[in-house]
């Protein structure tokens, strides 16, 4: 599809409609960094999320799949420091999170999400947000993206935030997003937190079937450490200030909107996979000529996920080997005897495995290759048409030292 998709300036509060903020207000104890975060539209929005598969879910989960059944939400709040999840109080706490902020904004409960990450098992002290949540209102601004995208960090190294802008019918529209994300992830919806915004006039039903499409080939192609978290959730609001003819069907206007979702929702996921817990390098496989779009998607995440291909990566060592091994034992059905992998990066390109069996190359020049910051892993299998692309990262030393002491 011939679209124009600009980057622009504004983070989360770019789209028509939106502010935001982000304080320090106790869960953490370090000061310094900000654990609260509240996102704002100023007319009730079109609204939709998807959540993790993991069968221990956090408070916060239950409470927003019950808010937004309707379709419907204008607020956000997001709490770094505490999961909220296996707690016996998770979802009163997470219930009056909501109405805390519900009351400083003047909106009804019932349209607030409401999210927490951090540290899972532990009591979420409800007195910090509830002293704080007056300030959090009163310091919502249409530059509060940063601060916004900053609270909702864990063990991330940078904030994750996009902005773009783009056509629709003849009026110009801007959808945004940030996202936190760097340990605890692997495909199985969502892998992480992320927080969308629009001004697109779309319908709920339209809103969520678009949300679910982006995520397949996004977020649920990341993998960091193979674990599935329990708060894992990706939502959405549209406040329809864009002033396009409202979206209510299949058709030009949503494969456009769909085409600018799927490419924030790219550029997130591919963030949040270059940031995983202790990495060095992120990490992009696209498998080729599979004979079903679920085969490619299966065998580029079975690549990604490889500890042993991960280790490889990491210590820049062109060990096809693993990445045969991590193709085969792949749960799908597909012909492995004609295989390719090449192995590519900005110092260029090498071939490693032809006809699934090895052939000649230096072992120096792939040494460089493989020691810049982006990998790519090309695989051929020439038994098909379709395609898919997973985002990981290296496993490093750094990984087993954050989470050794992670609670404690």
């Amino acid at each position: 599809m011939d679209m124009e998709l600009i980057k622009i300036e504004g983070g989360i509060c770019a789209p028509r409609g939106f502010t935001a903020s982000g304080i320090h207000c106790g869960i953490r104890k370090n000061k310094e960094k900000r654990d609260l975060a509240l996102i704002y539209s100023d007319s009730l929005c079109s609204a939709a999320a998807v959540y993790t598969q993991n069968k221990v879910k956090g408070a916060p989960i239950l409470v927003t799949r019950k808010n937004i059944a309707d379709g419907l939400a204008q607020a956000v709040i997001c709490n770094s420091g505490n999961a909220n999840t296996c707690n016996a109080d998770g979802e009163e706490k997470a219930q009056m999170m909501c109405d805390i902020i519900a009351k400083e904004l003047s909106i009804t409960p019932e349209n607030v999400i409401v999210a927490s990450t951090g540290v899972i098992g532990q009591v979420l002290p409800i007195e910090p947000i509830q002293s704080h949540a007056h300030e959090l209102a009163q310091t919502l601004s249409k530059e509060g993206s940063a601060d916004a995208a900053e609270a909702i960090l864990t063990t991330d190294t940078c904030r994750k935030e996009i902005a773009v802008s783009f056509e629709l019918g003849g009026k110009e529209c801007r959808i945004a997003g940030m996202a936190k994300g760097s340990g605890m992830i692997h495909p199985n919806m969502a892998t992480m937190l992320c927080f969308l915004t629009t001004d697109v006039s779309i319908d709920p039903d339209m809103l969520k079937k678009a949300l679910s499409l982006c995520v397949t080939d996004t977020f649920n192609m990341v993998s960091v450490d193979g674990d599935t978290s329990t708060n894992d959730m990706v939502s959405i609001m549209a406040s329809g200030q864009a002033g396009n003819a409202m979206i209510d069907g299949e058709g030009l206007f949503f494969d456009t909107f769909i085409e600018a979702l799927l490419e924030v929702c790219r550029h997130l996921a591919k963030v949040v996979a270059a940031d995983g817990e202790g990495a060095s390098k992120a990490l992009i496989c696209t498998v080729q000529g599979a004979p079903t779009k679920d085969t490619a998607r299966k065998i580029a995440k079975s690549v990604i996920t490889s500890s042993l291909f991960k280790a490889a990566m990491f210590g820049s060592d062109a060990n096809w080997g693993r990445v045969l091994c991590a193709i085969g034992y792949t749960d799908a059905n597909f012909n492995i005897d004609k295989t390719r992998v090449t192995l590519s990066s900005c110092a260029g390109s090498i071939l490693v495995c032809e006809n699934a069996a090895g052939v000649e190359f230096s072992e120096e020049e792939a040494k460089v290759i493989l020691s810049q910051k982006e990998i790519t892993i090309l695989i051929e299998l020439f038994d098909g048409e379709e395609e898919a692309t997973a985002y990981g990262c290296d496993l490093t030393y750094d990984y087993v030292k954050i989470n050794g002491d992670y609670r404690t």
